[in-house]
């Protein structure tokens, strides 16, 4: 029992999550298993039990879905009926809860939204979108001109495994016509009235600015957000050149507002030590709201063996924006930055970067952020990805007794403190599950090289503590890979 989640993690990640899955389609019982599987990929256990629906649904099957599975002709198929089995729970009966929520006054059915990226680029893309569940779009930055792109414009940063831990691009605004993008609007909000359209746009100066806010308003829009953060756009005065300029910022902002009686969101740049100064300049211009993080300025590699970094363009390659689940935390800080200052508090935030499940989207709303928006994990994944967020938000909601997600908006920013009201006076040992260890000696490994030289290993392979030495800074824990060592007692110094 103690190795079952661990298990049922690295084996779902294992999982290539397939296009209409072979799995599925062999499966005798007619289950879903390619959703079950990632169900259980993106931090859904209680979803995928549903589906399961039965104790031990794989009982006396010879498994012709993992003989179906693709991964197979890599390695081996995934071990389904092993983690089915494991997965399987009773599930309870849940009461409804309101995802719902109001953002800038627009109502939205859900707090779930399409960054401003390609994702969410034509009326296709965005119509399929919406189909499948996701509350509204940022609509990809558009602009007065037709930027010039690059080939190819992306580049990825792996670890152990995973393929998309960070993400680069080095691409700019929309490639489609002003009189493209206009119609794309049109034809959404005549389609789908109730999502929420949120305009992107970027001007090259006040004029732009205004005609630009004005002409997405008469396409149906509901929102207007100002892209002031773009890295990677080629010219000055353009995208995070104006982020970090919080009179242009302002000026820009104001334009905008020249041009729309539409709630405006002024999108922020990360590529600056403090947000604070430019938000508060765009709401001195008339912004309603704000959206952040935008991507990071970045490099993201070097060939060793051609001294090109990637993206590869024909031998060279430039500064671009960087994203994915490695940027959450430098997004989170900069939300509660925000959430935290007494002229921002109350300014609603759409909140992004790094968010691929449920559980981050809840930690944005948790930062005091009223939606989320979802780029590079669309790009990795595909829209489907939103079954899992809806899924996931609404079991998580019912399990800590919510009625509704704006019970959670915020409820972490009185937990993060200034450094100097951290509790400095205790120590919190760590705690050692002898039934669960391995033997490994990773802790070992990580607090003698890393640490405070605390634990040393015993005759059977059991780390064994020095609580003279040890300082409580559980990185024993951290670096355990079977989740044997907790936090402990905490006793006074």
């Amino acid at each position: 029992m103690a190795y079952e989640q661990i298990k049922i993690k690295s084996e779902a990640a294992r999982c290539f999550l397939c296009e209409n899955a072979p799995c599925s389609g062999a499966c005798p019982k007619k289950l879903p298993v390619a959703d079950i599987i990632r169900s259980l990929r993106f931090e859904n256990p209680v979803g995928a039990a549903a589906k399961l629906k039965e104790a031990d649904p794989c009982a006396g099957c010879k498994a012709p879905c993992v003989d179906a599975c693709l991964r197979g002709r890599l390695d081996r198929g995934i071990d389904i009926p092993d983690i089915f089995s494991m997965a399987a729970a009773p599930v309870l009966k849940e009461k409804a809860v309101d995802l719902s929520i109001e953002f800038c006054g627009v109502p939205c059915e859900n707090p779930f939204f399409l960054s401003s990226s390609v994702v969410g680029s034509n009326y296709e893309m965005v119509a399929k979108a919406f189909d499948m569940g996701w509350a509204g779009v940022a609509f990809k930055t558009v602009g007065l001109f037709v930027p010039q792109e690059a080939s190819p414009r992306f580049a990825a940063l792996e670890k152990e495994g995973n393929p998309f831990v960070g993400f680069k691009n080095i691409e700019q605004i929309s490639d489609h016509t002003l009189e493209e993008n206009l119609g794309y609007v049109r034809q959404l909000k005549k389609d789908y009235p109730t999502k929420v359209i949120i305009a992107s746009i970027m001007g090259q100066n006040e004029g732009e600015w205004t005609t630009l806010a004005r002409l997405m308003e008469e396409a149906g829009a509901d929102i207007i957000e100002c892209n002031f953060s773009c890295p990677q756009m080629v010219g000055k005065g353009l995208g995070s050149d104006v982020g970090t300029n919080p009179q242009l910022v302002k000026t820009y902002t104001a334009a905008a507002r020249r041009g729309t009686k539409l709630p405006i969101l002024a999108k922020m740049t990360p590529n600056i030590t403090s947000m604070e100064i430019p938000a508060k300049a765009s709401v001195e211009g008339g912004a309603d709201g704000l959206a952040a993080i935008n991507t990071i300025k970045s490099v993201m590699n070097i060939d060793l063996e051609t001294f090109v970094s990637a993206p590869d363009v024909d031998g060279k390659s430039a500064v671009g924006g960087y994203s994915g689940k490695a940027v959450k935390p430098v997004a989170l800080r900069f939300i509660q930055d925000m959430k935290q200052d007494p002229d921002l508090k109350s300014v609603p935030i759409s909140g992004m970067g790094g968010i691929e499940t449920w559980r981050d989207a809840a930690e944005f709303l948790a930062l005091g952020c009223e939606t989320i928006q979802v780029t590079t994990a669309v790009m990795q994944y595909g829209y489907r990805i939103i079954e899992d967020m809806i899924d996931g938000m609404t079991h998580y909601l019912n399990r800590i007794g919510a009625a509704s997600v704006k019970e959670i908006v915020g409820k972490a920013l009185p937990n993060l403190v200034p450094a100097d009201d951290v509790n400095r006076h205790t120590i919190e040992y760590p705690r050692f599950h002898r039934d669960t260890c391995v033997g490994c000696g990773r802790c070992y490994l990580s607090c003698f090289d890393g640490g405070h030289q605390a634990l040393h290993m015993n005759g059977d392979r059991q780390p064994v503590l020095n609580p003279e030495k040890c300082v409580g800074c559980q990185l024993c824990g951290l670096a355990c890979p079977t989740g044997s060592i907790t936090a402990g007692a905490r006793v006074e110094k």
